[in-house]
């Protein structure tokens, strides 16, 4: 019975939990704020929509941007405008998931809270 009362090294520490998401922004198990993104691609010849983000829900953050897919550069230039919208440096808006994938999730580097990103978000669809 002694044995079974000493906890182990495993159970001493408490396992990283990431904070409940406020919507689509979320603080991951290491501390980063991470944002869910629906990625919408604009068309330059039929120009339906314009750069920006024309919608926020409780899922994700959709973000139009105007670059090619190839190479990258579309993921690029989200990370971009990303770090423009947020007032953070390029490096530290880094895209974490979905390089392929029109659902994203980008991460940021900097220090700042998903209350701080969710009202700069917020902004951008209300200038719409």
């Amino acid at each position: 019975m002694v044995g079974a009362l000493k906890k182990g090294k495993s159970q001493s520490k408490e396992p990283e939990q990431a904070l409940p998401p406020l919507g689509p922004v979320a603080v991951d198990a290491k501390g980063c704020v991470t944002i869910a993104i629906l990625f919408l691609l604009i068309s330059e010849r039929k120009g339906e929509r314009e750069r920006g983000i024309p919608d926020l829900t409780t899922e994700a953050v959709s973000v139009a941007i105007a670059a090619p897919p190839s190479e990258g550069e579309a993921n690029a230039e989200l990370c971009r405008y990303l770090s423009k919208v947020l007032e953070l440096r390029k490096s530290d808006v880094v895209l974490d998931k979905g390089s392929k994938s029109r659902e994203k999730v980008v991460k940021l580097l900097a220090s700042t809270t998903p209350e701080e990103v969710l009202e700069k978000l917020e902004k951008q669809v209300e200038k719409k």
